[in-house]
This record gives structure tokens, C-alpha cells and sequence, in this order.
């Protein structure tokens, strides 16, 4: 049985598409149109290029940030780097295969370079280069390469 309050349809577009006005319908019911739809945990958008994703991550990651800076007073060095495996680098590497390669996704670098800043105590104006090896804790960057080389020896092992 097809539940309607749940059952949306999206119609996928290029930038400069303009689409086909289309209304889909099952038995004597129409199927809602969508813009934009979570499903599995990633906001998906019409045109593939994550905005709603990537703002509804980086309002995550903020409130990480939050966190991180509240308990930073209190805690050691160790327990913040892994208050930030496990708060945001969950956030961050979640779907990042799908996401990662958005321009907006540069709004999630900034967040982390902010989280990471606070970990160190270091200025808003600083190089976070040193500060990723320091922590040992990879770039969001480095996260997407590695996550495509992983999907890319799975692969090849698969067939």
C-alpha cells in the first residue's frame, strides 16, 4: 500500500533546465512535487548540488563547535579531539562521497578549520595546516579522496 504523505516526487535538472511540468499520479491520488527530499540522512535537491545538505550540515557542525568550545575550559587536549571524532567528523564524512565535491561544501571546511582553532586555542587568522597534523585529523579535502579511493578498490574487487 503507498502511503501519499510520504511518497514525493522529484524531478532531476541541470542549472540551466527548466524542466518539464509534469504532475505524476497513482490511481485517482497526485504525488506530491518536491524541491528537495531527505532520504537515508542527505538532502537531496533537484539539481544534485547539495545548498540544502550543506546547510543543514554546517547548523550541525556549528552547534558541534558549541559544544567543543563550552567543555574546552574543563577538558584535556585528548578528550576534545575525541569529542570532535565523535561529534563532528561523524557529521562531516556521513555521505561525503555524495556531497563532498559541491561548491558549498567549502562552508564545511570553514566550520571545521573554526572547531579545530578552538581545540588549539588558536587566532581566527591562523594557518590550520599545521594545526590538521598536529591533531592528527584529516582535512575535509582529504576526506573525499580517500572515501573515492576506498568506493574505487571496492570496485575493482567486486568485479
Amino acid at each position: 500500500m503507498l502511503n501519499y504523505d510520504k511518497t514525493y516526487f522529484l524531478q532531476f535538472l541541470t542549472k540551466n533546465d527548466n524542466g518539464i511540468n509534469m504532475q505524476v499520479s497513482f490511481g485517482n491520488r497526485k504525488i506530491v512535487t518536491a524541491q528537495s527530499l531527505t532520504f537515508l540522512g542527505l538532502t537531496v535537491d533537484i539539481t544534485l548540488i547539495w545548498k540544502y545538505h550543506i546547510g543543514e550540515l554546517t547548523s550541525r557542525l556549528n552547534k558541534a563547535c558549541y559544544a567543543i568550545r563550552s567543555i574546552k575550559p574543563f577538558m584535556s587536549l585528548d578528550v576534545l579531539r575525541i569529542t570532535y571524532f565523535s561529534y563532528a567528523h561523524s557529521i562531516i564524512s556521513y555521505g561525503i562521497i555524495f556531497w563532498g565535491n559541491s561548491s558549498y561544501s567549502e562552508d564545511i571546511f570553514k566550520t571545521q578549520k573554526r572547531i579545530i582553532r578552538i581545540i588549539m586555542n588558536s587566532s581566527k587568522n591562523a594557518s590550520c595546516q599545521q594545526i590538521f597534523e598536529e591533531l592528527n585529523i584529516l582535512p575535509i579535502q582529504s576526506n573525499i579522496y580517500i572515501q573515492y579511493f576506498y568506493l574505487l578498490q571496492k570496485i575493482k574487487t567486486n568485479f
